[in-house]
């Protein structure tokens, strides 16, 4: 087995542990990675230089092991919701969620019917991705084939850990981005069938959400998740107000938004909800007995005014969630400036039963993990990704804490874990990510180094 070490700062999270202290630093650390039986580069050993050295040189005699005293790796980031037609969408102006859709998204996403548009920005979107440390994604495509196959093609050059799907809409939405009911459920088919499980790659069956989609569509969407499970089902619920007055009216019947992608047969693990903002108590208890989890959103709920996603809520319920970008009606494709963003959230007070309730503070171990093993293990990817365990896909990034003057000079006060992490969230961009590994290939790096 050719095997390759490093030397550095290790982060990485214990099992079986609370989030809010589950991170580990290896101060003087050495992750080792090899090839396992199925031939892909995964972490074969991890931990203090001290005292795993002489058994990695017993066992590799001809390892190679890059010294990186004044870096930190780390996981690569998980994005558990991100719309990669909506790249060039990103920073428009609008009064909310229904008028940003109207008057951005539907005229963009109606020009990804070209090949050869969507392979472009397919390709800026990706290294987009790896230039801010995002190693794994689950991503809304638009409504046409040719914008799943572009994306799937370039994560694939990658050898990228991707999951994505056509978009489903066959109603209340323009023409251009407007699918036909029977073609849209076969094109899906056509389209698990040719990628899902090609190297990393994952097929997600994608409603767009409830509003745009008819009965007969999501009906023929839960019959696919239940003869696929194995693949992802990806949507949105309960985000905004207006959608959710606009669902209670087009489903009377059901009890709630959430309701509704149940009563199709769509809640179920691997199945992740972008929001969740305005969920009820019962609600919640659907989603922990579904396992099915929700994407928190954070930028994208301040930038479109939606509100406050209750962390305090969701961690009684005990149902899965993790952190997620949103582009473009997120405001970031940096993952420091969504775990910024969660604790501004998480810090804001909520409205429960017609009450202001205090927020709370997440700490920075709980908001890192959010965003890495957290997220892998809401989307069914536990001990897959997001960790840096013994198993562990070899996805990783190298950062420098050094990158900025004020980050440098905030390193020097730093005193314990949590500072650590905490003055990396809130100072950190994409400036802090030195190199990406995707299945121990360098991926990024950043240019000057």
């Amino acid at each position: 087995m050719t095997v390759h070490a490093y030397r550095a700062r290790i982060l990485r999270f214990a099992e079986n542990k609370a989030p809010a202290s589950s991170a580990i630093l290896d101060e003087d650390g050495l992750l080792v990675i090899g090839t396992n039986a199925v031939g892909k580069q995964v972490v074969v050993a991890v931990g203090s230089h001290q005292n795993l050295i002489a058994k990695v040189k017993s066992d590799y005699p001809s390892v190679l092991i890059q010294h990186l005293p004044d870096r930190i790796i780390a996981p690569g980031f998980v994005d558990m919701h991100i719309h990669y037609p909506q790249t060039d969408v990103i920073g428009s102006p609008a009064d909310g969620l229904l008028p940003w859709l109207e008057k951005y998204t539907f005229p963009e996403e109606n020009l990804y019917s070209s090949g050869e548009y969507a392979a472009k920005t397919a390709t800026y979107f990706v290294a987009e991705l790896l230039r801010n440390g995002v190693t794994t994604a689950l991503t809304f495509a638009t409504s046409h084939v040719a914008s799943v196959n572009a994306l799937f093609q370039v994560a694939h050059s990658k050898h990228m850990r991707l999951m994505t799907g056509k978009c489903l809409q066959d109603r209340n939405c323009p023409d251009g981005v407007r699918d036909q009911t029977e073609q849209s459920l076969i094109d899906t088919e056509n389209l698990i069938q040719k990628w899902h499980g090609v190297d990393r790659l994952g097929y997600a069956i994608t409603p767009r959400f409830a509003p745009t989609c008819s009965d007969a569509q999501l009906r023929g969407a839960g019959e696919l998740a239940a003869k696929y499970p194995d693949v992802w089902v990806q949507s949105h619920v309960a985000e905004n107000k207006d959608e959710l007055a606009w669902v209670s009216e087009i489903y009377p019947e059901s009890r709630s938004y959430l309701q509704v992608y149940a009563d199709f047969g769509l809640l179920r693990p691997k199945a992740v909800y972008a929001h969740g903002i305005h969920l009820d108590d019962a609600d919640r208890s659907v989603l922990a007995a579904s396992g099915a989890a929700i994407a928190v959103s954070p930028t994208s709920n301040l930038f479109l005014g939606s509100g406050h996603f209750d962390f305090a809520a969701a961690d009684a319920a005990q149902f899965a969630y993790g952190l997620a970008s949103d582009v473009g009606g997120g405001t970031s494709f940096s993952p420091f400036h969504t775990m910024l963003a969660a604790y501004y959230v998480g810090r804001a007070a909520v409205q429960q039963g017609g009450k202001l309730k205090a927020g709370l503070s997440l700490s920075p171990q709980h908001l890192w993990w959010q965003h890495t093993a957290g997220a892998a293990k809401a989307m069914g990817l536990e001990g897959v990704v997001g960790n840096l365990a013994v198993g562990c896909d070899a996805d990783f990034v190298v950062l420098n804490p050094q990158s900025t003057p004020l980050m440098a000079r905030k390193m020097q006060r730093v005193s314990n874990l949590d500072e650590l992490l905490f003055a990396m969230i809130v100072l950190g961009d994409d400036r802090l990510i030195e190199k990406t590994v995707i299945a121990g290939q360098t991926q990024f790096q950043r240019s000057g180094i």
